[in-house]
């Protein structure tokens, strides 16, 4: 399999991770359907979601696949007075990465990231490798260092 930039960026690093490869559904590209076919904990696998907040402009939240956004939280923590997902038909022209294939590792920049602390709880979590049908594992520590991400409790059931 071609490195993605996301796999590029933790060479680098030298940090070790794993990659979980599994089939594609154009129709699912859920957290939900990824846990399902690689055999993962649905609390593991991280979605990346892209927002914009009024004051600060775009930034990125991490969060458990099953799980909803607080975006009051978000907006609070991130300085703004309200922030919501950007337009689906923004995302590759804000992060480089298509929909079901958003990592936040390698984006076209890095944005302010915030991890569910959730993340925490795991030796390793799951997040986009940076293409459809790949999920990167590798520990949450390491992400956050990579990222420069605030770990704080963003998301409810």
């Amino acid at each position: 399999m071609k490195k993605t930039n996301a796999m590029r960026l933790l060479d680098a690093k030298k940090y070790k991770y794993e990659i979980a490869e599994y089939p594609v559904d154009e129709d699912d590209l859920s957290a939900v359907s990824a846990a399902a076919k690689t055999g993962q904990d649905i609390r593991r696998i991280f979605k990346t979601l892209v927002l914009i907040g009024d004051k600060t402009g775009y930034l990125v939240a991490c969060i458990p696949g099953e799980r909803e956004l607080d975006l009051k939280t978000l907006a609070k923590v991130s300085g703004n007075k309200k922030v919501e997902m950007i337009p689906m038909k923004d995302l590759e022209k804000i992060t480089g990465y298509i929909r079901g294939g958003c990592s936040p590792l390698g984006m076209k920049k890095l944005y302010p990231t915030y991890i569910d602390e959730s993340s925490m709880e795991f030796p390793t979590i799951l997040i986009s490798g940076g293409k459809r049908g790949v999920q990167i594992e590798l520990e949450p520590e390491k992400l956050g260092k990579m990222l420069n991400a605030d770990v704080i409790s963003i998301s409810f059931v």
